[in-house]
């Protein structure tokens, strides 16, 4: 009876079908700052708020690969800054039988949007338990993103010159 349970599992290992895997998800990084407390504290205004927004790719092995969202959320009041959190969530996820040309856009477009939903608690909440009013980051079009960096990335190779400062989305408050 053991023989005939595992012979399904040994088919399914052996097929040639896509899979698709989240092995973990977890927050990388997390700092907050706060500059120029308690001066800033005490200014009655009301804040700028900047958030810069990136995605890295980090390959493990050929089927397994680090993705991490990277932000940065800065709030300025009178060009001073309250406070500036800087986040990196990442995952790691595991590809079978992905044809390559599919797997840049998976790594670029569908780990970052499972991720980001983290991203997004946690800064909310770095900056709640700060005591400040949390920020909720808007929700973000990545394949807009990757299609924006794809665009970048042509242009670059046409004139063989490429700023990685170039690739940063800035959201605007």
């Amino acid at each position: 009876m053991t023989e005939q349970s595992s012979a399904p599992q040994v088919e399914a290992d052996n097929s040639k079908e896509p899979g698709f895997a989240i092995q973990r998800i977890y927050l990388k990084d997390l700092s907050l700052e706060q500059p120029n407390a308690p001066q800033i504290l005490l200014v009655a205004a009301e804040p700028q708020v900047q958030v810069e927004l990136d995605v890295a790719v980090n390959p493990l092995s050929d089927s397994i690969f680090e993705v991490a969202i990277i932000s940065t959320v800065t709030a300025k009041v009178d060009s001073k800054v309250l406070f500036l959190v800087e986040a990196k969530q990442a995952g790691i996820f595991e590809f079978a039988n992905i044809p390559p040309q599919q797997l840049d856009p998976m790594l670029g477009i569908t780990c970052p949007t499972i991720l980001y939903p983290y991203l997004r608690s946690n800064v909310a909440d770095i900056i709640s338990r700060a005591g400040f009013q949390p920020i909720h980051l808007n929700e973000i079009n990545f394949h807009g993103m990757y299609e924006h960096r794809l665009m970048q990335a042509q242009q670059a190779a046409g004139k063989e010159s490429g700023a990685t400062d170039e690739s940063k989305i800035i959201l605007p408050n």
